[in-house]
């Protein structure tokens, strides 16, 4: 897990074009999303948190976001 707060712009841009960052949460609501989600792109830098994928993110106890892990997010729900 990465800390938006605590790495620069640079070093996040090279971390997702790597293949290292996969995914985004918000660490107040411990929900995961895609990078490209919306409602992940309105979120706080402080509260913003990045995954290597889903597991890692599921591990520290994140829940799949609903709108952009519809699938995911139902198998959690009905979990």
């Amino acid at each position: 897990m990465e800390l938006h707060s605590a790495i620069s712009d640079a070093r996040l841009r090279k971390l997702i074009k790597t293949g290292t960052i996969k995914l985004g949460g918000n660490k107040q609501l411990k929900i995961v999303g895609t990078l490209a989600c919306r409602s992940g792109k309105r979120m706080k830098r402080a509260n913003r948190v990045f995954f290597a994928d889903i597991q890692e993110a599921r591990a520290l106890g994140y829940r799949p976001c609903g709108h952009c892990m519809k699938q995911a997010y139902h198998q959690w729900k009905n979990v």
